[in-house]
């Protein structure tokens, strides 16, 4: 069966990277009235020999129909990925991401951020959007208890403006190993809650992981056992607390100014 994506970033991103890796068969880009928009993506279709075809609307409906809401508002283009589903070139195998920072320089900046138990695909797609624009060399996502299939989810997709096909992700079975194996080797682990020292307190090293911890429980007590400290962003608001999406952005955006 087909893999359907919608959303102007989502199908950009995914048929730029088809183009880069040389595996473009199998998608076909179906579109009703080309706006602005749409003509630069049937553009760069066109100059990779990628197939069109133009469509009512209505057709384009019955193709989105059992999709999510948010997937169904599909703007006048669907791109369809028929043929074997690969595995995302994006997913890297966590223990083997290991041994590699290990042969590298202990000098270069390199940050992880960690996900804990976030299951809502909107906060995700928006997390890794952050991660593309502040340099996240690694985010770790749980095998349970969170959402994890980034790759055909098209909430995420759209949500990370197309970052989810590029933003180096592993998915592991324990967080809490996950963590240890991250400060055998040299990394700092700071989990996001409040009440901790402020962020701005803090001079991040050059081996940085973050937890995020779900909205409704925060970070899990064994995960939080791991952190070496916890940090939190001053805020003034009358509410609780910042969304996790904009809390992540936040301070991956704070890691990052901080290593310019």
């Amino acid at each position: 069966m087909a893999q359907i994506i919608t959303g102007f970033h989502a199908v950009e991103e995914r048929v730029r990277k088809a183009i880069d890796s040389g595996k473009t068969e199998g998608l076909v880009i179906n579109y009703s009235k080309p706006g602005p928009r749409i003509k630069k993506i049937l553009e760069i279709a066109k100059a990779a020999n990628i197939q069109i075809l133009n469509c009512s609307n209505q057709t384009l409906d019955s193709m989105v129909i059992n999709l999510s809401d948010v997937a169904k508002d599909h703007r006048g283009i669907v791109l369809t990925v028929s043929g074997d589903v690969e595995k995302p070139q994006n997913l890297i195998e966590f223990d083997q991401w290991v041994l590699e920072q290990k042969s590298k320089n202990s000098e270069l900046k390199t940050t992880v951020l960690i996900l804990d138990s976030i299951t809502d695909p909107h906060n995700v797609g928006a997390i890794l959007r952050s991660c593309d624009q502040f340099g996240v060399s690694l985010v770790i996502m749980p095998a349970r208890r969170g959402v994890n299939d980034f790759s055909g989810n098209e909430i995420i997709a759209r949500s990370s403006a197309g970052a989810s096909a590029y933003v180096p992700i592993s998915i592991v079975t324990n967080l809490v190993r996950a963590t240890q194996q991250l400060k055998d080797i040299g990394f700092w682990i700071y989990g996001a809650d409040a009440g901790g020292t402020t962020v701005e307190q803090i001079e991040f090293p050059k081996k940085t992981a973050i937890v995020m911890g779900s909205e409704g429980s925060g970070i899990s007590r064994l995960l939080e056992e791991q952190c070496d400290s916890i940090v939190s962003i001053p805020t003034c608001g009358r509410i609780d607390s910042l969304n996790v999406s904009v809390a992540a952005g936040v301070l991956l955006y704070d890691v990052y100014r901080k290593s310019l």
